[in-house]
């Protein structure tokens, strides 16, 4: 450990605490109190409060050889405010809670909160407490984000109906294959000094996964339109896995066309250097955080004019299934191939 970095054990766990949420300042009326008491406090009127938390595990969710400390911060505080978003809520607070190994300076964890602490200041987040120890199992990290949302504006996973248009935002599959990338370069630096990565001509699919933004401007962008999908998701395991996860919710079948699914450039031309099969990686990928999510079929032309938003298919009755529709016209069953956390590697 270099000699200019500070061991956390000299600042304590207050002291840490102290260091890194200094200088924070509120933006939500809502929080009355933050950091510094045993309980943050906050006060909704009219509303109803929604929370969500993510648990992230060095070697299970990231590798910090390519990871930086920076971008892992920001990434976990977005993922957090995608779920809130994904309910057609708000983000307004979150707290954060920290397993930390011997092997991290103070220094290190501040990298960490500064990523933290720039998501929460560009999406207009409060950061109101959490919790920090020692891991014998390098850096773990656990964001709780609480939000908002009209009672009668709240979307869930069980409200899809038959008929309804199937939506997704952006484009699928680009996270996937920025992480293939990592891989690759990471495969082909060992044992190397002075390594560099060739990213060149890739540098979206590498953002895709290292710096993911959650889907407030389309949020925005369907209130500003009246719109209030029926049903809503955030791109997190794969599209797959999530449109199974809204038709079992839902009791309905559905069938999205493979031309419609939405991939980016880049994604295409590394799923063809890689030899991997493009749609595969668009239906299963995962980490993508954009939205998918269902409105009636009177809607449109109304989701039609919203910047950003592509129409892939359409929900059935249940009794139908859920099937993708392939270029030549075959229908072929839809299975949950996501990542899956507590399969056995």
């Amino acid at each position: 450990m270099s000699e200019n970095l500070t061991e956390i054990a000299s600042l304590g766990e207050f002291g840490l605490i102290d260091r890194l949420t200094k200088g924070l300042e509120n933006h939500n009326e809502s929080t009355l109190r933050g950091v510094g008491d045993d309980c943050a406090v906050m006060r909704y009127k009219d509303t109803d409060v929604l929370v969500s938390t993510d648990l992230l595990l060095e070697g299970v969710h990231f590798d910090l050889t390519y990871v930086p400390l920076k971008h892992l911060g920001y990434k976990a505080a977005v993922v957090n405010f995608s779920d809130i978003y994904a309910m057609n809520g708000t983000p307004r607070q979150i707290t954060v809670s920290l397993g930390i190994s011997k092997r991290f300076a103070v220094e290190h964890i501040e990298e960490l909160y500064s990523g933290i602490r720039l998501a929460c200041e560009i999406y207009g987040v409060d950061l109101v407490g959490g919790d920090t120890t020692s891991s014998r199992q390098g850096l773990v990290i656990s964001i709780t984000a609480i939000g908002d949302a009209p009672a009668d504006k709240i979307v869930s996973r069980s409200g899809a109906k038959d008929t309804d248009l199937i939506c997704v935002t952006g484009d699928l599959g680009a996270a996937y294959m920025g992480l293939q990338l990592l891989e690759r370069e990471k495969f082909a630096s060992a044992g190397q000094k002075d390594f560099r990565p060739d990213f060149q001509g890739k540098e979206y699919i590498v953002e895709r996964q290292l710096k993911p933004e959650a889907r407030r401007d389309v949020i925005e962008e369907l209130a500003k339109a009246g719109i209030t999908p029926t049903a809503m998701m955030d791109v997190s395991d794969g599209l797959s896995s999530e449109l199974l996860h809204i038709c079992k919710a839902s009791q309905t079948g559905c069938r999205v066309y493979e031309d419609r699914i939405p991939i980016d450039y880049q994604t295409a031309l590394m799923a063809e250097e890689l030899n991997m099969n493009l749609v595969t990686a668009a239906l299963n990928g995962g980490e993508d955080y954009e939205l998918l999510f269902t409105v009636p079929l009177h809607c449109h032309d109304k989701i039609a004019a919203v910047p950003g938003v592509k129409v892939i298919g359409y929900i059935t009755r249940e009794d139908l299934g859920c099937a993708l529709i392939t270029r030549d016209g075959n229908e072929i069953p839809l299975k949950a191939q996501g990542w899956n956390p507590l399969k056995e590697q």
